[in-house]
């Protein structure tokens, strides 16, 4: 799966600028060609920036739109932020009056991933994050590379933990399809209680009926999901949205956007389902995790 990727930060930010620029725009009342008639533009340059079709926004488009759209100053703040990383593809907020707790990478791909309809996830190392309790979280970052003070670890909990709403919203709740593999219930994080507790927090949350979780066992043998984790989100209809995969390592994120790209990691998640326990033998080997450490804390 070598194919074309991006820089994950430029290219997030870029397809939350495109889906809160096209939602400002029909919440204040516009159709394209009104928008285009004021500010002289051509129809397809408003198109690109609303589906994220352009590799560079400048901030001075996306200020002007704000300005018919009659947007808000800390909404233009963030905006404005998006396109600027584009720009300089570093996953920073570019003004110094501007600094949320959240990255723009994060800021954006938690945007991404409210407007998804589907998730199908792939991890072989951590429990994925719209899954993980407080406690892991910590124990995770207590132990990261890039080292993080109390209360960075603090924000970051939050903000994991607000991510997982997803699941919970009455509105269409994100369908989550998750396989892991098997050692990814084997590793301890943290202390045994924590682990434990993270464990008994995945079987709770397969009785969501948005929510299926597979797991591939020591037995099933070298598999695709060996290369790296990765997410394919497919968003409703309506949106106008490609699907699109997201991956991350140690000290990189990428985007695919690209049709046949996608459709790739669509067949290889397929495969790894195939080859994983069904969810409720998958669960039942949750239970027996838990049972060990419960045996050997």
């Amino acid at each position: 799966m070598n194919g074309y990727i991006e820089t994950a930060a430029p290219a997030l930010c870029r397809l939350q600028l495109a889906t809160e620029l096209r939602r400002l725009r029909q919440e204040a009342g516009f159709n394209s060609s009104q928008v285009v008639r004021r500010l002289r533009w051509s129809p397809s340059k408003l198109t690109r920036l609303e589906f994220g079709d352009n590799s560079i926004v400048e901030p001075d488009d996306v200020t002007a739109l704000c300005a018919i759209y009659g947007t808000g100053a800390e909404t233009r703040a963030r905006l404005a932020g998006f396109a600027m990383v584009t720009r300089t593809r570093e996953d920073a907020w570019p003004f110094a009056d501007y600094q949320p707790i959240m990255r723009p990478r994060i800021a954006a791909l938690s945007g991404q991933e409210a407007l998804a309809g589907i998730s199908r996830s792939f991890e072989g190392q951590w429990i994925p994050g719209l899954l993980q309790t407080e406690n892991y979280i910590r124990s995770i970052h207590e132990v990261a590379t890039e080292r993080f003070s109390p209360e960075e670890i603090e924000r970051v909990i939050s903000v994991r933990l607000a991510r997982s709403h997803v699941l919970h919203r009455t509105d269409a709740p994100l369908k989550l399809f998750q396989v892991l593999d098997e050692p990814v219930l084997r590793r301890r994080v943290g202390s045994a209680a924590v682990t434990r507790e993270q464990l008994l927090h995945i079987a709770e949350m397969t009785s969501l009926p948005n929510v299926r979780l597979q797991v591939i066992p020591f037995e099933a043998g070298p598999h695709t999901g060996m290369t790296g984790a990765f997410t394919v989100f497919q968003f409703p209809q309506s949106t106008g949205m490609r699907s699109i995969v997201y991956k991350e390592s140690l000290i990189e994120s990428w985007v695919v956007r690209r049709d046949d790209e996608v459709e790739l990691y669509n067949t290889a998640f397929a495969e790894l389902q195939g080859i994983a326990l069904s969810p409720s033998k998958s669960l039942d080997m949750i239970h027996r995790a838990v049972k060990e450490l419960d045996e050997h804390p």
